[in-house]
Protein backbone atom coordinates (compact mmCIF):
# COMPACT_ATOMS: atom_id res chain seq x y z
CA UNK A 1 0.00 0.00 0.00
CA UNK A 2 0.96 3.56 -0.78
CA UNK A 3 0.07 7.30 -0.18
CA UNK A 4 -1.54 9.10 -2.07
CA UNK A 5 -3.39 12.26 -2.44
CA UNK A 6 -6.37 12.57 -4.82
CA UNK A 7 -7.90 16.48 -5.57
CA UNK A 8 -10.53 16.87 -7.90
CA UNK A 9 -12.83 19.89 -8.91
CA UNK A 10 -16.81 19.06 -8.42
CA UNK A 11 -18.81 21.18 -10.98
CA UNK A 12 -21.48 23.71 -9.33
CA UNK A 13 -24.58 22.15 -7.91
CA UNK A 14 -26.69 21.69 -5.27
CA UNK A 15 -25.21 20.03 -2.19
CA UNK A 16 -26.91 17.29 -2.39
CA UNK A 17 -25.52 16.76 -5.75
CA UNK A 18 -21.92 16.94 -5.01
CA UNK A 19 -22.10 15.01 -1.44
CA UNK A 20 -23.66 12.50 -3.80
CA UNK A 21 -20.38 13.13 -6.05
CA UNK A 22 -17.53 12.87 -3.34
CA UNK A 23 -19.53 9.64 -1.64
CA UNK A 24 -19.54 7.80 -5.20
CA UNK A 25 -16.00 8.41 -5.19
CA UNK A 26 -14.89 7.52 -1.48
CA UNK A 27 -17.22 4.18 -1.78
CA UNK A 28 -15.11 3.57 -5.05
CA UNK A 29 -11.91 4.04 -3.53
CA UNK A 30 -12.83 1.62 -0.49
CA UNK A 31 -14.72 -1.23 -2.06
CA UNK A 32 -11.04 -1.49 -3.55
CA UNK A 33 -9.56 -1.62 -0.81
CA UNK A 34 -8.16 1.67 -0.70
CA UNK A 35 -8.03 3.27 3.22
CA UNK A 36 -9.18 6.63 3.36
CA UNK A 37 -7.10 8.34 6.13
CA UNK A 38 -8.55 12.30 5.99
CA UNK A 39 -11.66 13.56 3.40
CA UNK A 40 -10.84 17.71 3.24
CA UNK A 41 -13.58 19.07 1.74
CA UNK A 42 -12.31 22.69 0.76
CA UNK A 43 -15.80 24.41 -0.44
CA UNK A 44 -16.58 26.31 -3.80
CA UNK A 45 -14.03 28.30 -4.76
CA UNK A 46 -13.55 31.17 -7.83
CA UNK A 47 -11.31 29.05 -10.73
CA UNK A 48 -8.21 30.96 -12.22
CA UNK A 49 -9.88 30.28 -15.61
CA UNK A 50 -12.98 28.66 -17.14
CA UNK A 51 -12.72 24.84 -17.26
CA UNK A 52 -16.32 23.71 -19.27
CA UNK A 53 -18.12 26.49 -19.03
CA UNK A 54 -17.77 27.01 -15.39
CA UNK A 55 -15.47 30.08 -13.26
CA UNK A 56 -15.80 28.03 -9.68
CA UNK A 57 -15.82 24.45 -8.39
CA UNK A 58 -16.16 23.02 -5.54
CA UNK A 59 -13.16 21.36 -4.57
CA UNK A 60 -12.33 18.07 -2.61
CA UNK A 61 -9.27 16.16 -1.42
CA UNK A 62 -8.63 12.75 -0.08
CA UNK A 63 -5.61 11.36 1.58
CA UNK A 64 -5.57 7.37 0.91
CA UNK A 65 -2.91 4.38 1.51
CA UNK A 66 -3.89 2.30 -1.80
CA UNK A 67 -2.72 -0.29 -4.29
CA UNK A 68 -1.78 1.34 -7.73
CA UNK A 69 -4.72 -0.94 -9.64
CA UNK A 70 -7.03 0.90 -6.69
CA UNK A 71 -5.67 4.54 -7.82
CA UNK A 72 -5.63 3.40 -11.71
CA UNK A 73 -9.85 2.56 -11.27
CA UNK A 74 -10.25 5.90 -9.26
CA UNK A 75 -8.11 8.06 -12.13
CA UNK A 76 -10.09 6.15 -14.81
CA UNK A 77 -14.15 6.85 -13.22
CA UNK A 78 -13.06 10.61 -12.70
CA UNK A 79 -11.98 10.93 -16.30
CA UNK A 80 -15.31 9.99 -17.47
CA UNK A 81 -17.25 11.44 -14.81
CA UNK A 82 -19.01 14.52 -16.47
CA UNK A 83 -19.42 16.22 -13.23
CA UNK A 84 -16.01 16.79 -12.31
CA UNK A 85 -13.91 19.66 -14.08
CA UNK A 86 -10.37 18.19 -13.83
CA UNK A 87 -7.94 16.00 -11.23
CA UNK A 88 -4.97 14.97 -10.15
CA UNK A 89 -3.61 12.44 -8.08
CA UNK A 90 -0.09 12.36 -6.52
CA UNK A 91 1.75 9.95 -4.90
CA UNK A 92 3.02 11.27 -1.08
CA UNK A 93 5.00 8.33 0.66
CA UNK A 94 8.82 8.49 0.39
CA UNK A 95 11.54 6.29 0.29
Amino acid sequence: MRKYEVIFIVKPMEEEQTNAIIEKFSNLAKENGATIEKEDRWGKKRLAYEIKGCMEGYYCLFNLDAETACVNEIDRVMKITDDILKHMIVRTDEK
